[in-house]
């Protein structure tokens, strides 16, 4: 069978930085095709440069689509030949509606006036073909990112998508979303669309690829077919070596009590509903504390009204730090106290990302780098250095804007910023969410680091083998209620989900 899409010795270089070196990729029509590679790799490149982001002249090699040589100028070139790219980031627009946004810019229109009637109808039968009964009037502000995912498959549907390419496309999904996407994908495949999926998530790309092909360092390593595919053979091509403990070996070193919270009580900021129902528990030096629980059980909002009451409204409680109560009413009120807060949310709550490295750094201890009320820039270059030699983060310079970064090395900016404040606790809330597994594998090695050093971590993570190979014990919390408390040696899936499911 003939390929759908060639990409021979694609090469593709930034100013300081060869992101794509002489990479290669066939795409056979009607199949799955993955690909993997950590972050930096070069996987979302390859894709900007397949669907004109990066257009024709800016790159070396070639393509062929359809047996034609490609030469697209920009995305509209590649979206009349069928070529429509999801981006992990979606491209709708809150306000407008659903019909809105699925023709925006593709508009149906007799000459320069919008045919509404024949839109709606156009967005019905799409809005059927991706399983999605939401009236085409809804605005998109009221749905959820899963429901938001199948509106970006329905635009592309109505652009006659071929090939469509998804980056990303269940990272911030909920386990039932993310399946209902990937059936979806499968049944794309059955009407004979071709479909290219950037995926970190192993097990879904087990479930669903025909092939895959891995990148590192910018260049292809190897094309996998279904029956070579294997989680370890995947993850020994995208890292160079054979990782046999996903988890790093720690011996626990556990001292006294670190941090409290007792009877932790928080009502939704706008909503006359309870979110947090008497919620208490203990962290100590040296700990790693997990929190399970399904997407909305509550873990987030436990975390960030803890940190300085950053949600909520009538909070009641008490936070206890080496057995003596603390203030933290504000923010600036819990890192005074030790406190410190890894938001999930990395590039739209945890980072300035058009500021360079150095300033992400210190922005949560500017005193730390000022003098009299000034500001030492010298010292906060310093500072900044100290961390991305300590925290391995790959960049020539720290004057390097944190957007640039690997998902991995934006995930370390923000642990190091929060470490400059010296925290006695740090709550690392999704820690690893879009990341690779090489990534994943420093970030732990990271976390036990700061257990070994006596601080305590409490890790919130919507994995559940990376809280049982992470952590010494694991409260598990359903309806804004903590439900079980689980010992190293009495955790598993089962129970966990067993404590979720009983209450």
């Amino acid at each position: 069978m003939a390929a759908l899409l060639e990409m021979r010795g694609i090469g593709k270089t930034f100013p300081g930085v060869r992101a794509l070196d002489h990479v290669n990729l066939s795409v056979e029509p009607g199949e799955i095709h993955a690909i993997c590679g950590e972050n930096g790799a070069g996987k979302s490149t390859l894709m900007k440069v397949l669907s004109g982001v990066y257009p024709h002249g800016t790159y070396d090699g070639e393509i062929y689509y359809d047996g034609q040589l490609l030469e697209n100028r920009g995305i509209r070139d590649s979206e009349k030949k069928g070529i429509i790219i999801i981006h992990q980031e979606l491209a709708l627009v809150p306000l407008l509606s659903i019909a809105e946004n699925v023709f925006l810019g593709n508009e149906v229109a007799n000459g320069n006036v919008i045919n509404w009637q024949e839109t709606f109808q156009r967005t019905e039968e799409v809005l059927r073909k991706v399983g999605l009964r939401e009236p085409p009037s809804t605005k998109v502000e009221k749905l959820g990112v899963g429901k938001q995912q199948l509106i970006e498959i329905a635009k592309a549907l109505a652009k006659n998508v071929r090939l469509l390419i998804l980056d990303e496309p269940t990272a911030a999904l909920q386990e039932n979303d993310s399946q209902k996407l990937l059936d979806l994908l499968l049944e794309l495949k059955a009407q004979g669309i071709t479909s290219i999926l950037i995926s970190h998530k192993l097990n879904e790309i087990s479930r669903v690829a025909d092939r895959i092909t891995i990148l590192r360092d910018g260049s292809t390593v190897s094309t996998l077919s279904r029956d070579e595919i294997s989680e370890d053979r995947i993850i020994r091509d995208m890292v160079g070596r054979d990782m046999a403990h996903r988890y790093p070996e720690r011996t626990p070193k556990i001292g006294e009590m670190l941090m409290e919270v007792k009877n932790w009580n928080v009502w939704h900021p706008e909503q006359d509903r309870q979110t947090i129902r008497n919620v208490s528990f203990k962290v100590r030096k040296g700990e790693i504390v997990g929190i399970a629980g399904l997407m909305g059980s509550g873990r987030t909002e436990l975390a960030m009204s803890v940190f300085g009451r950053s949600y909520g409204r009538n909070i009641s409680g008490e936070v206890l730090m080496g057995g003596k109560p603390v203030n933290t009413q504000t923010v600036p009120d819990a890192i005074d106290a030790g406190i410190a807060y890894v938001t999930e949310d990395r590039k739209g709550l945890g980072l300035i990302l058009e500021e360079p490295i150095l300033r992400n750094i210190s922005l949560a201890n500017l005193a730390g780098i000022a003098l009299r009320g000034v500001l030492n820039t010298a010292q906060e270059a310093n500072v900044a250095e100290t961390y991305r030699k300590a925290m391995a983060i790959r960049t020539p310079s720290v004057q390097q804007k944190v957007v640039n970064l690997s998902g991995g090395n934006q995930q370390k900016v923000v642990l190091s910023k929060w470490l400059f404040t010296d925290p006695q606790v740090l709550i690392l809330d999704e820690p690893t969410r879009g990341i690779d597994v090489g990534a994943k594998f420093e970030i732990y090695g990271l976390m036990n680091r700061m257990a070994d050093e006596g601080r305590g971590v409490v890790m919130i993570s919507s994995e559940m083998p990376e809280l049982l190979g992470m952590c010494d014990r694991i409260y598990v919390m359903n309806e804004g209620a903590f439900v079980g408390e689980l010992t190293r040696e009495e955790a598993s899936q089962e129970r966990i989900m067993s404590l979720i499911v009983s209450k």
